[in-house]
């Protein structure tokens, strides 16, 4: 199977290129990567035109700044798999995973796979903060959507591609990821949840999501989940 590899950036010219390569590396063959430069302010931009063409790449800019959801939609655009993943540009998670991931799609037992960081599997401590926003706001997911996840926040989300365009997905920032967790839930998709090694770095560093996205993410389960 044809694996895309969707990656939203947004100011990591420290990490774009290493992640990159290491989604090259990761041990599925056949890859179409697709950088969506979200009109980063710092040398992201430079990084990303000095990569030679390449065949498995393509590189898009925005003009304006518009958010991680709007990044994902133009990547949606332009899937050409048969498989779908979003990989943040940072070094947080490890493309390694995606080998296991896939497996599930390609033995047809699972339409979408989550890559789980509380899950059991070799994780860096997190923050209190950080670890139990999350876990507030998958359960109060599982409330409103009648599941049973443990990381609906998580970056990785592996859907099949035909599942993956058919979505009419319309957050422009992190209300994406209640808003396709919502969408394949209401289409009655067959998800398994993976665990995955996480790294999480502080807003120190680059982290984007704040505690506002935290609040916002409660509106969007609701509104994803019961007024559309």
């Amino acid at each position: 199977m044809r694996l895309t590899v969707i990656i939203p950036v947004y100011n990591e010219e420290a990490t774009v290129t290493k992640v990159i390569d290491q989604v090259r590396k990761c041990g599925v063959p056949d890859l179409q990567i697709i950088v969506v430069n979200d009109c980063s302010q710092d040398g992201t931009r430079a990084c990303l035109e000095a990569l030679p063409p390449a065949s498995d790449l393509l590189i898009v800019h925005h003009e304006q700044n518009q958010g991680k959801g709007a990044a994902i939609r133009t990547g949606q655009a332009l899937v050409d798999g048969d498989v779908v993943v979003i990989q943040d540009a940072d070094l947080e998670y490890s493309p390694s995973e995606f080998p296991k991931m896939l497996r599930l799609i390609e033995n047809d037992k699972a339409d979408a796979v989550y890559g789980s960081r509380y899950s059991g599997s070799t994780t860096l401590v997190d923050t209190f903060w950080h670890f139990y926003g999350n876990k507030l706001v998958t359960g109060f997911f599982n409330l409103v959507a009648n599941l049973h996840l443990t990381d609906m926040e998580t970056c990785y989300k592996m859907v099949r591609a035909d599942i993956f365009k058919s979505l009419q997905l319309t957050s422009n920032r992190f209300g994406f990821e209640p808003e396709i967790s919502a969408k394949l839930a209401k289409l009655r998709c067959r998800i398994y949840e993976v665990p995955i090694e996480y790294r999480p770095r502080p807003s120190s560093q680059g982290k984007k999501i704040g505690w506002k996205d935290g609040v916002a993410a409660f509106w969007h389960i609701i509104k994803f989940n019961l007024l559309s």
